[in-house]
């Protein structure tokens, strides 16, 4: 990885913490409209229908979790070894 990284010097990776990324916000709602549209085997056209009901409700996700708490998650020892 670092060889490749090395010769593709546009290429930057950032790591985010797994339960502090916005990254999990656009997960659930691709979760939600999986459940509610897409295995429900409907088409493209449906999909849109739903993505304008919700944009119609518009609420917003609301974080659970503490900003300490994050954190300590995010700075928790691993458990696995990156060597095997």
């Amino acid at each position: 990885m670092k060889a490749w990284l090395a010769k593709n010097p546009r290429i930057t990776l950032y790591f985010t913490p797994t339960s502090g990324s916005w990254l999990n916000l656009v997960e659930i709602f691709f979760g939600i409209i999986t459940r509610q549209a897409i295995r429900r085997g409907t088409h493209h056209s449906a999909i849109e229908t739903f993505i304008d009901g919700w944009n119609d409700r518009c609420e917003p996700f609301i974080w659970t979790e503490t900003a300490d708490g994050i954190i300590a998650k995010a700075v928790r020892p691993t458990t696995s070894n990156p060597r095997h």
